[in-house]
Order: C-alpha cells, then sequence, then structure tokens
C-alpha cells in the first residue's frame, strides 16, 4: 500500500510521510534558525539518522550540533545542562529527535534556554505560564522515533523533580513545536518491545480523552478515530516493524492522542507519573500494564461511553468486549500484567496513592477517587487482580 506524502497543520505544522526527515534544512530556514542544536537520546546519538540529519544541516550551511545527556526520565539536571550547551553555542533553535524523553526535554530546553525564570516556575497550575518571556522561546521542530507519547504536538514537557521526587508538567503555549516531521522510516528500527509500549502508550492517551468528562467534542472525535487506528495497527507495527503503512498510521495515532488529551487524561497518567518518578520505569509500560485496572475501577462511569466505543470498533457492543481486546492486546504484543514485573512491589503504594491525588491528570478522571482508592488500584496491579 503506497503512503501519500501530505502537510497538516493542526495543531501545529505536520509533514507526513516517509522521507521527509530530508526536509529539516528547510523548515530550519523557514524558521530562521540558523544554528539549531539537536537534542536527542545517548542511543539515537550514536546512530545513521542523527548524523544524517546533522549533515542535511550543515550541508545547508546550518551551524548544527548535538545533546544527548538526557535520562530516560528527563530531570531538570539534564534540561539545564542542554540549557548551558544552548547558551554557549548561541543556539537559535531546537531540533528534538527521539522517543518522548528527547521531545520533553528539547522542548523544555527551547522554553528556557535564555529565560530568566527557573525551571519550575513554568510548573502547569493556574498561570504560571505567564512567568515566561515568550519571545525568548526558540523555535522546536520535532521529530518523533516511537509512536506513543505524542509530545510533538503538545504544550507541555514532563520532567523528573529529583529532589522531591516527582514528576512535574511543565507548560506554555508556546512549547508546541512550530514543525513537525512524521517520517515512519524513522521508527522501523524500533524494537518489537519499544513499539508496543510506546503503543500502548498512545492507546491511553486516547483513551483516557475519550473518557473524560470534560466537554469538548472535538477531542472525544479525535481520540476515538485515534483508538480504532491503534486497533488496526499496533500488532502489525509490533510484529512486522518493517511495515511503512503501520508505522505511519501509529505515528498519526500518537499525534492523535495527545491533540485529544486537551480534554484532560486520568488514573492510568495519575498513577504512572508517580511510579515512574519513584522506580524509574518506562512510561508507556506503566500506562500499558494499569490500563485495565483503571478500566475496572472506573467502570460505573465510563461503560456508556465504552458501549458507544466497542460498536465503533466493530467489537461486540458492552463493557467486557472491549475490556477483553484491552487484555487480549496486551498479551498479543508482550505487555506485563502486573506491576511487580517490572520489579514494583507493594511497599510504597500508600505514597504513590497520595501522590497520584496530587497529580494534575487526576482532575479529569471519570471519578475522583481517593489517595486510599489509588492505593487500592496500585496494590492491585502489583497483585495482577483483574476481576471486577
Amino acid at each position: 500500500m503506497t503512503m501519500d506524502a501530505v502537510n497538516w497543520n493542526y495543531p501545529t505544522a505536520v509533514r507526513f510521510g516517509c522521507g521527509r526527515v530530508r526536509e529539516i534544512a528547510e523548515i530550519c530556514r523557514q524558521l530562521n534558525v540558523s544554528s539549531p542544536l539537536v537534542v536527542t537520546d545517548p542511543g539515537l546519538a550514536l546512530l545513521p539518522m542523527t548524523e544524517n540529519i546533522l549533515e542535511i544541516c550543515r550541508s545547508e550551511g546550518l551551524s548544527a550540533s548535538v545533546f544527548s545527556d538526557i535520562r530516560p526520565n528527563p530531570t531538570g539536571s539534564d534540561v539545564n545542562a542542554g540549557n548551558r550547551i544552548c547558551r554557549k553555542h548561541a543556539h537559535d533553535g531546537v531540533v528534538a529527535l527521539g522517543g518522548g524523553s528527547a521531545l520533553d526535554a528539547g522542548k523544555a530546553i527551547a522554553a528556557f534556554a535564555y529565560q530568566d525564570c527557573e525551571l519550575w516556575a513554568l510548573e502547569d497550575i493556574g498561570d504560571n505560564w505567564k512567568r515566561a518571556d515568550q519571545h525568548r522561546i526558540l523555535p522546536t521542530i520535532a521529530i518523533p522515533t516511537t509512536a506513543g507519547t505524542g509530545s510533538e504536538v503538545g504544550r507541555a514537557s514532563v520532567i523528573v523533580k529529583q529532589d522531591e521526587p516527582r514528576k512535574v508538567i511543565l507548560f506554555h503555549p508556546g512549547m508546541c513545536p512550530a514543525s513537525v516531521i512524521l517520517d515512519p522510516e524513522l521508527t522501523v528500527s524500533l524494537p518489537a518491545s519499544l513499539t508496543a509500549a510506546t503503543g500502548m502508550d498512545a492507546l491511553s492517551h486516547n483513551l483516557e480523552a475519550y473518557c473524560s468528562p470534560v466537554f469538548h467534542p472535538m477531542a472525544a472525535g479525535i481520540a476515538a478515530e485515534g483508538i480504532r487506528i491503534i486497533q488496526e495497527n499496533l500488532e502489525q507495527a509490533v510484529h512486522n516493524g518493517t511495515d511503512l503503512h503501520a508505522r505511519g498510521r501509529m505515528l498519526a495515532a500518537s499525534a492523535m492522542g495527545a491533540t485529544a488529551f486537551q480534554r484532560g487524561l486520568g488514573a492510568m497518567h495519575a498513577l504512572a507519573h508517580p511510579l515512574g518518578a519513584l522506580y524509574d520505569a518506562h512510561h508507556g509500560t506503566l500506562n500499558a500494564v494499569l490500563m485495565p485496572y483503571v478500566l475496572r475501577a472506573n467502570r460505573d462511569a465510563i461503560e456508556p461511553v465504552i458501549v458507544k466505543l466497542s460498536r465503533y470498533l466493530a467489537l461486540d457492543e458492552g463493557f467486557e468486549p472491549f475490556f477483553e481486546w484491552i487484555v487480549d492486546l496486551r498479551l498479543k504484543i508482550g505487555i506485563p500484567n502486573t506491576l511487580a514485573e517490572l520489579d514494583i512491589d507493594e511497599s510504597r503504594m500508600t505514597e504513590i496513592g497520595k501522590m497520584a491525588v496530587a497529580d494534575p491528570s487526576a482532575a479529569t478522571n471519570p471519578i475522583q477517587f481517593d489517595a486510599r482508592q489509588y492505593c487500592e488500584i496500585g496494590l492491585a496491579a502489583v497483585r495482577g487482580e483483574l476481576s471486577g
């Protein structure tokens, strides 16, 4: 099946199609970027795709360099190190290349490298974002190499504040990348296990946005279609990683999930954020493991919309057929069934329950769980208690 190269302008400028990474220098020129800092992770920094991007930029007279000292769950110290590199070499734009970690770090570096305020000043609370000078935010070009977080179309970054520790959502409207390249060819080397985990992360974004009680019908429609695209393509992307059609559709669904969660997220993320901060576990894997446990806990509030969704997905109508599809999908693509399989035990679950209540994602969960209830969901996920 052929794949057309198309341009979208929602929610930002997106260039979709195979080989479109070769347009990187052209995009830099359009954004008046003459010295981009390529922000990526240590593994990707060693791969040919990063060197190719540098060569394309340099061949067009752009002064490009790389910053890659980023952890899987990026920290404030990672971002501040990137800020220093950015200022030292007078970079005037950021190319964020990689999965959610690199994209979040890259967007944060673009936002803060030349600010007077400290990193945590822009925590997503109230009008904190007004503390930043928008004119000092560098343009970001986002190039995802995984189909999961959708951070390439988001206005926020999730960064670990190490001294607490917790994951902090930093927000500013100007953090949304000015341009995005969705090139399926850049995702074919992603291992099956990470394809599965990141794909389930995209599903969690679409699904929690779809179940949110917030009235936002545009986001709800995007979320439902994102789930359908994942239903049709995730297994194929996992088991046949060179299928560019499936890879491309998963990139689209990932961006759709991040667009849809303008409607809000929920208990999956409210739990995944503290678990990731305390155990340094992979965010997408955490959401994938937690998904059925949270669905069970939310059932009383979400059953009517899940019935509609099951109809749209051509499943047998009802909550149980949808739930069984989720559990079966996880099994088919190798997702662990319990948090215990991620070396997470029960010892800190009371603390995690308290952190989950305070997480911004909890505000739009269909049921307002208290700390004890979040603790119980976490314990069920450790023990593998899925009956309900």
